[in-house]
C-alpha cells in the first residue's frame, strides 16, 4: 500500500472509521486515509431528479433526504449548476397601453 498523496512506502494503522474499515497514516507527509475507499458515484437520474427538485424551490436539506445524498454533494452541484448560468439578464421593456 502507498500514500495517495506522495506514494511513500511509509504507512502505519491509525485505527478505523465508523463503518469499521481500517485508517492509515504515511509517516512521511502525515495524511490520513483509508485504504480502499467505496467509489459512490452519482447516477444520472439521481442527478436530474435533483435539479428537477431545485427548480421546485425545495430546502437544500429536504432535497437531500428525499434524492438520498449529501447535503455537501448537493450544495456543490448547485453551485457548479449556477457557476453554468450566464450573470446577465435579458429584460424588455413591456409596451404601455394608451
Amino acid at each position: 500500500m502507498q500514500c495517495p498523496q506522495c506514494a511513500s512506502d511509509q504507512i502505519v494503522k491509525n485505527g478505523s472509521i465508523h463503518h469499521g474499515k481500517p485508517k492509515y497514516v504515511c509517516k512521511e507527509c502525515r495524511r490520513q486515509f483509508v485504504g480502499d475507499p467505496p467509489d459512490r458515484r452519482i447516477p444520472d437520474d439521481t442527478k436530474a431528479l435533483s435539479d428537477r427538485l431545485l427548480r421546485e424551490r425545495m430546502s437544500l436539506a429536504g432535497m437531500a433526504r428525499a434524492v438520498g445524498v449529501s447535503e455537501r454533494w448537493l450544495q456543490s452541484s448547485v453551485n457548479a449548476t449556477y457557476a453554468d448560468q450566464p450573470r446577465q439578464v435579458q429584460v424588455r421593456s413591456k409596451k404601455k397601453a394608451g
